[in-house]
């Protein structure tokens, strides 16, 4: 794999993580600007270590396993009047939230298996509103229809979604 690659590999990988990394950082560091650094920091030394990822396991706990580290270095270098969280509470902190990115994984995997499942109607109705981001009016414009019906089709859509994400989740847990 040439460095392009590599780079758009990395990128892919920590686009999804880092809501993840910075909530874990953002709870555990209280100042705005200093959880941000720590984010910074997080993001270059995963772009410098992405050699070392082993693909067969999770990307989000490996990212939230180096932040762990890096929010405990955080602390060791500030002035011990500041409250400093325990090793053992910021692991828990980092599992639950690698947790809850493995459940919106699966959660995006299914919608995104449902919406290839939609009739095209119906998808050109979601990417109207939400991709292209039209009021209800000006997709009923687009589409020769009325708002009214526009709002009672896309109410629909979303129920649809909906229940198949649903049967799609619990197929696999089970």
């Amino acid at each position: 794999m040439d460095e392009n690659q590599k780079r758009e590999e990395f990128t892919h990988y920590w686009l999804q993580a880092e809501p993840s990394v910075s909530a874990y950082v953002f709870a555990s560091i209280s100042g705005f600007h200093d959880a941000e650094d720590v984010v910074q920091r997080i993001a270059q030394e995963l772009a410098r270590r992405f050699d070392e990822y082993d693909s067969s396991r999770s990307f989000v706990a490996w990212t939230l396993w180096i932040a762990k580290s890096r929010v405990i270095d955080f602390y060791r270098t500030q002035d011990r009047a500041r409250i400093i969280f325990s090793d053992e509470l910021l692991s828990q902190l980092a599992d639950t939230i690698a947790r809850q990115a493995d459940g919106r994984s699966h959660r995006r995997e299914a919608l995104d298996a449902c919406l290839d499942e939609l009739p095209a109607k119906s998808r050109r109705l979601l990417d109207l509103r939400y991709v292209d981001e039209l009021s209800a009016e000006e997709t009923a414009r687009a589409v020769g229809s009325t708002s009214g019906s526009v709002r009672v089709l896309l109410s629909r859509v979303r129920t649809v979604l909906t229940s198949c994400i649903e049967r799609r989740l619990a197929m696999e847990n089970s």
